[in-house]
Formats: C-alpha cells, structure tokens, sequence
C-alpha cells in the first residue's frame, strides 16, 4: 500500500499492476519544471514513502509537454546573499539526491525535452536514464554559462559515468548534446522514440543490476600520470576562451576535479563549497542577470499570437540570404527576392551549408531546402505574413522598394525593413499604411546573433508591434523593442567605441594593441577587427548617418580606407590581412588593465548608453543592457553597461569622463542623463 504524504502541490505518485511507483514532476502554476526550493522540500517529504513502498523499480518524469527538468530555480539564485546560505541549500540539495541514489529499487529518469543543470544532476542520481529521440531532447550541463559549475553532485557522478575527458568536457563548455549524443557518451541507456518512451522506462525499472560503469579506456585519464597532464591540458584549452579573473567558474571546476577526483565524498564536499564561493561573487551574479534579461526578452515574444508561416526576404545578399535561410531552418515557408540570380545561388548554396551543419540528417536539409524559394520576380510577396527589406543602406532605393511593395501585401502582412540606422519616419513617408512598419534589425552573422531589434516609431498600430515581437521569438531569437532613431539602440552604442578605436589607429596606436586592450576588458572581439568584419563601407555608412544627426566627425582614417577599397575581412584586406577569412593578427604583450586606451573606448560606450537611457531608446535600463550585451558583445560578466556604471561607481565614470574631455575634446563630455542615473 502505497502511502499518503500530505501538502504536496509539485509532485505526483501512482504504482501499477507491475509494481512499478511513476513519480511525476508538475511544478504548479508553471509550464517549465525547475528545482524550487519547494520542490525539493516535497521531494525530500515523498522520498521516506518511496523507500518504504516495496515497489518493485521507480519512473521519474516529467508532467510538463515540453521538457524534463530545466534546472534548479536561478530566480532563487539571487536571493541568496551569503556564501554560508548558498553553502547550506547546496547541501541540502545534494543530501536530498544523495537519497534518491540509495533508494532500495531500480531508478529510472524518463527524459523528453530539455533535461539541463540540476535536472540532469537528479536523472544521475538514478540508476538509468531513458530518452526520446525527438528533437527537443537536449541534455546538458550548462551552470559554466552562469557562472557556477554543477553544484548538487554532477561533478562526481557525470565523472563516474563517462570518465573524466568527456565529463569534463561537457561541464567545461556547458554544451548540450541530443538524445542519440548522449547515448554514444553513455550519460543515457537507452533512446527511443517518444510514443514507446514509457514502455522503456517501464522495463528499465523492471531491470536489477549496478548502474553502468565507463571503459577502462575512458577512466583512464583519470589515473596517475595522466590526471596531471589532463588538468593542465583543459586549465590551457580554457583558458584561450576566457580568463580566470573574468570567468573563475571553469578553473575552480578543473581544480575541483585535480585535487579531489579519486575520493568522491570529498569531491562532493569540496563541489558545494566551491559553489557557494562562486554564486555570491561578481562574475554570478552579473551573468545570472544576463540570463534574467535574456528571459524578459523572450516573454516579450510570448504573447499569444501564431507564428507566421510564410516570409517573403527582397535582398539575396549576405543579410537578406542569411535571414532567409534562418527562417526556413524554423520551419517557415520562406521566398528570397533578388534581381542579381547569382546572390540567389549564393544564398541557396550559404543555406545548405547552414541546413546539413544544424540538421545532419540528409532527409531535413531537403526539407528546409525545400522550405527556401527563389523568386526573383518576387510572387511570394502577396502571400507572406511577413515581408523583409534588406537590400542596401540607401534611403531612396529603399523607398523606392517600399512604395512598390506595398500595393501586393495582404492587408494583415507585415511589412519590415532591415535597416540599421535609418530613421523608420524617413522611410515610411511613401506608404500609404505607415501603421504596420516596423523595423527588424538583424544582426551579422545572423545564425549566431540572438539579438533581433523591433523597431517602432509613432503611430504603429500595436497588432503590428505583437505580430513582429512574435515573428521574432518564433525564429528563436530575441526581440528588443527600440524606439526609431538613428542608429537605433545597438549601432548607437556601438559606433562612437568604433570611431574611437580608428581614431586612436590615427593618432599611431596599433590595430593589435587596441584590440588587445577591449579583449582584456572581456569584450569577445577588438574593436578594429570588429569593423573589418563588419566591413569597412558599411561603418563609413552607418558613421555619417549617425554624424549627422549627432554631431562629431568621421575619422579620417576610415574614409581613406573605405576610398582605397579596403573595407576589411570582404576584400582581404582592412586594417588587418585576411587569409582564408582569418585575420593576421600580431601578438603582443598584455595591456594594462584601466588602462588609457581601455578608458577611451569603453567611456565613449558607457557615455552613448547613458544618453540612450535618457532618451528612452529602450523602456529601461534592462532592456537597454540586454540590447548591448546580445547585440555587441559587452563583456556578460560585467552585466551590462548601465550594472557596469552602478558597480563602478557613477560619479567616478563621470569624473573620468570630464578628465578625458579635458584631454581630447567635447566627445568625451558627460551626457546629462548621467545626473539621474
């Protein structure tokens, strides 16, 4: 006789004919399951009745359609405040699944959908793991992303599993593989298609004997000599990626594993406390807040509306095409304008590449492939829920675009323009409903940037707003609504860094030593190589608009490259050389961390936000440090440039900024939204 344990909202227990008690993970009032501390507290309530049951094995799953376990509730993450609080719900964590593991029957963890942190430390606390092949069933342990690592037992119990190289290499990344990935490593026993997934956890459960155990050839890096030489093989791997004093997660893993690897009960101990050191230190905190505004982002996405099925692209280039094809890997119904049927082959081409290094399967590439049309008479036009401009930055070709355009919609179409700096208001002054309009900026290279600006301008209607918020969430990107300007929110920000960098390549400092000075800083790329991937004619471009508008000038520089066609990673040659696509870039000696150049790029960016927060470009100031994390880069650990100021200090920027005005001119003059911040 199964017994009652009372006040439990979370969970669900039912035992079969068989025997066999099916433990369901529902969390109330949520449509993603994650480990709350109330879930836990109920859990750790069940977990004396399942061992008490006599049920002959045990199922956990998940009660939710679109995944497992997302992971332990990050939410909570913030409140805690202390390292010995954080210490203490670690613990209790990990004594919690420490009873799951010492259940007296067969365990199994039936996984469909994502199964991340926390979750995937529960499902190894079972004996054996069951997975569906469908295509959302990722598995993975992503806590290096927020700044922590596997806190309540993955670090002992995945390393027991796989061995040391391919468990180390799953926590170190934070990557998530497939179900059928996770069946070649062995972090799964079995992958089945969905509609007999039950049954295989069934009979897994039905099943005695030890859990698996890895090869002697995975356990063997692991063992002395080896385990030296592995440790300082990944400390150097990671290392390349990031730097201890930015991101010390991944080097305290390393170490955790180096000093404690061969005794789990203190791996365990030593796992918890390293934990609790790291989520109450900057670097957490900050990427927890990034992972916060990513989620806001993708609410916005989320507000009822279908997705659309069809989207009509005019522009075949490198955006259009690449826009394109992204829409059609989504599933949509896709038509790719262009006068030019060369761009068109290129952008079929570029898509089957993306298609087979996303899909792999050879039967979904040519469904995706099927998905993208060429149409260079541009038909697909009247039948698109969504039409995209994104032909060249020039104001009349593109009016002149949109006035034809417009005629062929469907009255509830969409009409979007890719623009990356052009006000909408001088757009749309040849169309005869202004009100559906919007701006969708995408950003180069399109596959890789989460970041999709929705821009808006006065008089939209807000069911056009909704449609292309949705379009955007729908594609798996994020929308950030900014208000029409020029330049937007991103490129605003992100040019006056730029025209620094060059402006400093005038006055004789290196391209290297420059970029080297923002990489220090914890941005992903330089500024300088940062402009010749974007290609040098588009910044000269984006430049002047923003002058115009805003005052300042163009650095020299630049128009005498952009004049000698120089324009960067396009031609093979900008301020750097390009072989093969990849820049030739000296090495040199490590900056100075605060140091002059550091000061000059960084306080040109932090000045441009602070004026855009006070011109409302953005809601807020969490919108607007989202925008510039996902859209340039902005070091995450450092949380955004407005968390940047407030950590720093306000009236210090402020200060440094009227000390550099002093030194090089107005541009560094404080903007006055800084008294208000």
């Amino acid at each position: 006789m199964l017994e009652r344990v009372e006040n439990v909202r979370h969970w669900r227990m039912e035992q079969d004919q068989a025997g066999i008690l099916w433990l369901t993970l529902d969390r109330a009032e949520s449509g993603v399951n994650a480990l709350s501390a109330e879930v836990l507290e109920e859990l750790e309530r069940l977990l004396p009745a399942i061992a008490r049951s006599r049920a002959k094995g045990l199922v956990l799953r998940s009660g939710k359609a679109g995944g497992f376990i997302a992971g332990a509730d990050v939410n909570e993450f913030a409140e805690l405040t202390s390292s010995v609080q954080a210490l203490a719900h670690i613990r209790r964590g990990q004594e919690i699944f420490r009873q799951v593991e010492l259940l007296p029957m067969p365990t199994v963890a039936m996984i469909h959908g994502f199964c991340l942190g926390g979750g995937l430390e529960l499902a190894l606390a079972c004996r054996r793991r069951v997975a569906s092949d469908a295509p959302e069933t990722r598995l993975g342990l992503p806590e290096v992303q927020l700044g922590i690592h596997p806190g309540f037992g993955g670090t002992v119990r995945l390393t027991a599993l796989l061995g040391p190289s391919a468990a180390m290499d799953l926590m170190l990344t934070g990557r998530t593989v497939s179900a059928a990935g996770a069946r070649r490593l062995g972090l799964v026993d079995a992958v089945v298609p969905e509609r007999h997934l039950a049954r295989a956890a069934a009979a897994a459960a039905l099943r005695a004997g030890p859990a698996r155990r890895p090869s002697l050839l995975r356990r063997l890096p692991g063992l002395w000599p080896l385990k030296p030489l592995l440790a300082g093989f990944l400390r150097r791997k990671v290392a390349e990626r990031a730097a201890p004093g930015h991101y010390p997660a991944p080097f305290a893993l390393i170490d955790l594993w180096s000093r404690f690897g061969r005794d789990p009960e203190a791996m365990y101990r030593a796992e918890a406390e390293s934990v609790a050191q790291l989520i109450t230190g900057g670097t957490a905190r900050n990427l927890l807040r990034v992972f916060q505004l990513q989620e806001k982002l993708k609410a916005l996405a989320r507000n009822g509306l279908p997705a659309p099925r069809c989207v009509h692209v005019v522009g075949g280039g490198v955006m259009g095409g690449d826009i394109a094809a992204w829409c059609a890997l989504q599933g949509m119904l896709v038509t790719v304008q262009d006068v030019d049927a060369g761009r068109l082959a290129r952008t079929v081409k570029n898509a089957a590449d993306l298609f087979r290094k996303k899909l792999k399967d050879p039967r979904l590439v040519q469904a995706a492939l099927d998905r993208l049309v060429p149409d260079p008479a541009g038909f697909g036009a009247a039948r698109a829920d969504v039409v995209i401009e994104a032909i060249f930055e020039d104001l009349d070709a593109k009016q002149a675009l949109l006035r034809g355009l417009e005629p062929r919609l469907k009255p509830e179409a969409i009409l979007a323009t890719n623009t990356s700096s052009i006000p909408l208001e001088q757009l749309a002054v040849v169309l005869e409903r202004p009100e559906r309009f919007v701006g969708l900026h995408f950003f180069n290279p399109v596959p890789k940037m989460l970041l999709v600006e929705v821009v808006t301008m006065p008089g939209n209607a807000r069911v056009a707003v909704d449609r292309a918020t949705a379009f955007v969430g729908a594609i798996k990107r994020l929308p950030l609504p900014v208000k029409s300007s020029p330049g937007f929110l991103v490129n605003r920000v992100l040019m006056p860094y730029l025209m620094e960098a060059l402006t400093l390549v005038g006055e004789g400092v290196s391209p290297a030593e420059i970029d080297r000075a923002a990489v220090a800083f914890g941005m992903p790329m330089g500024p300088v190589l940062l402009a010749d991937t974007v290609g040098l004619d588009i910044c000269l471009s984006v430049a002047r608009i923003l002058v115009a508008h805003f005052g300042g000038a163009v650095p020299e520089r630049l128009e005498q490259m952009v004049a000698a066609g120089r324009l960067g990673k396009k031609t093979g040659q900008g301020f750097y050389r390009f072989r093969h696509g990849k820049p030739e870039v000296p090495k040199g000696p490590a900056p100075e961390p605060g140091g002059p150049i550091e000061q000059r790029l960084l306080l040109r960016l932090l000045n441009e936000s602070v004026a855009c927060l006070r011109e409302q470009v953005t809601q807020d100031g969490d919108l607007l440090d989202a925008g510039v994390v996902f859209g340039t880069g902005f070091a995450p650990f450092r949380g955004g440039p407005l968390q940047y100021n407030r950590q720093e200090g306000i009236s210090r920027q402020e200060h440094q900024l009227k000390s550099l005005a002093q030194l090089h001119g107005p541009r560094f003059s404080p903007d006055p939204g800084w008294s208000s911040l």
